[in-house]
């Protein structure tokens, strides 16, 4: 799963790792966006198509349509979700990504929880995949969006069993276009994701359990 993670560094430098010059309705900020611990609930920045055009849209993490009487929801697994009753038009027409530097995933040690952050080998930002309800730029507070997730595998499965989805920044482009249909939506969930390979993890402090708690200390490896 995807409960919570960072998204610290300037939206130029996620814009760049998309890797070629996009058609974009974006003003320039160079301004670290400085969140080392992005809760649910919150509003975070997502990058979406509208008009054959890039969009920063600060949209609410969460998602729970009228007819859904349970807490918002935070995470979809790709491997359902373009088929789901709640999913599916999300799926169809709320395709967007997600900029983080990193996330935070807890595991089970010596009796207590113990956080680690994951964040990728060469230090790039992660694209993460997610769905949600457009129009972005109106976001509902209940009707936000969701981090789309996958299985784990290789080294990843040691923290948890659940990761969220990274696509490479081709995948990236294509899961954002417009000119994408959910099926092939569907062929890019399962071939774009970066493998567990792409990645490493360290233990962090326990503050970052406290939402409250922000600043870089809180991804630094803890120190014995």
């Amino acid at each position: 799963m995807c409960g919570r993670y960072a998204q610290y560094n300037t939206r130029e430098e996620y814009l760049a790792s998309l890797g070629e010059e996009t058609e974009r309705d974006i003003p320039y900020d160079p301004e670290p966006v400085g969140r080392y611990n992005v809760a649910p609930g919150t509003r975070v920045l997502l990058l979406g198509e509208r008009h054959s055009q890039l969009h920063l849209d600060p949209v609410h993490w969460g998602y729970a349509p009228a007819w859904w009487n349970k807490p918002p929801l935070i995470n979809a697994r790709s491997e359902t979700a373009a088929g789901s009753r709640m999913f599916r038009p999300l799926w169809e027409h709320g395709r967007t990504i997600v900029f983080a530097d990193g996330w935070f995933e807890w595991k089970q040690q010596n009796g207590l929880k113990q956080p680690f952050f994951i964040h990728r080998n060469d230090g790039n930002p992660l694209l993460l995949a997610a769905i949600g309800k457009q129009p972005f730029e109106n976001g509902n507070d209940l009707e936000g969006f969701l981090i789309v997730t996958a299985a784990a595998d290789e080294g990843l499965l040691d923290i948890h069993d659940r990761r969220p989805l990274v696509y490479s920044p081709d995948a990236a482009r294509q899961w954002l276009s417009d000119n994408t249909t959910g099926k092939e939506a569907e062929d890019i969930a399962r071939e774009g994701g970066l493998a567990a390979g792409e990645f490493t993890w360290h233990p962090v402090s326990r503050a970052v359990g406290n939402p409250k708690n922000q600043g870089r200390e809180l991804i630094e490896p803890l120190t014995q």
